[in-house]
């Protein structure tokens, strides 16, 4: 099967699982809604196949405002996570234990911004800090899941996880897909993320903030 075919059956799958999951997606919204208020979704601009930015949905887990919060309880990377983080709410605990507040990228899918399997959307500040072989991941669609994913997930820095985009993108075929994608069913359920400075992306946009100030 070509990527072309690949591609568009990623679509109809997606298609069919928003079909399926609409209750479960319905209870979700409206759990987040009574328990947590306003805004059931997550939106922010990710970078797409070959860095062109577009929307990414996801459930909201996380307080508003959280990446300008992150300065406040003293973290160096607004991205990054501590444990027992405050500003994860109680339903988003459990929903980022379980996944299940990834289920609204399978619009993103479906739309063709994203695929079922592949590198995860990075956010765009981070993007602008890739060196030639970071970008090699943007070759093709960002997934839902990943190689990265079901080989460590929160437990590997970023150096590590663009090691293992690459080989994806190397290696790349439908029964690897496939194969992700049965190795993530089998491990939806997963602890509170590990307490992870990513220092790679600190210290790049360090130098990024001193070269523009040059």
């Amino acid at each position: 099967m070509t990527r072309t075919m690949w591609d568009l059956a990623n679509r109809v799958i997606a298609a069919l699982a928003l079909i399926l999951l609409a209750p479960a997606l319905l209870v979700i919204a409206a759990w987040i809604r009574v328990a947590d208020g306003k805004g059931v979704l997550f939106v922010q601009d990710r970078a797409g196949r070959d860095g062109v930015p577009f929307r990414m949905y996801k459930f909201r887990s996380m307080v508003h405002d959280s990446v300008k919060m992150a300065e406040e309880i003293g973290l160096s990377d607004p991205f990054g996570l501590l444990r027992d983080d405050p500003r994860i709410t109680r339903c988003g605990r459990f929903l980022r234990r379980t996944s299940l507040d990834e289920l609204p990228q399978l619009v993103n899918v479906l739309t063709g911004q994203m695929n079922l399997v592949g590198p995860r959307p990075d956010v765009l500040p981070q993007v602008a800090n890739y060196t030639e072989q970071d970008r090699r991941r943007l070759e093709v669609r960002p997934g839902i899941t990943g190689w990265a994913q079901v080989n460590g997930r929160e437990d590997i820095d970023w150096a590590q996880r663009f090691v293992l985009d690459r080989w994806y993108v190397d290696h790349w075929s439908p029964a690897l897909d496939l194969r992700i994608l049965w190795r993530t069913a089998t491990s939806l359920q997963r602890g509170e993320p590990p307490v992870h400075v990513d220092e790679l992306n600190i210290q790049r946009r360090q130098a990024h903030d001193v070269r523009r100030a040059a």
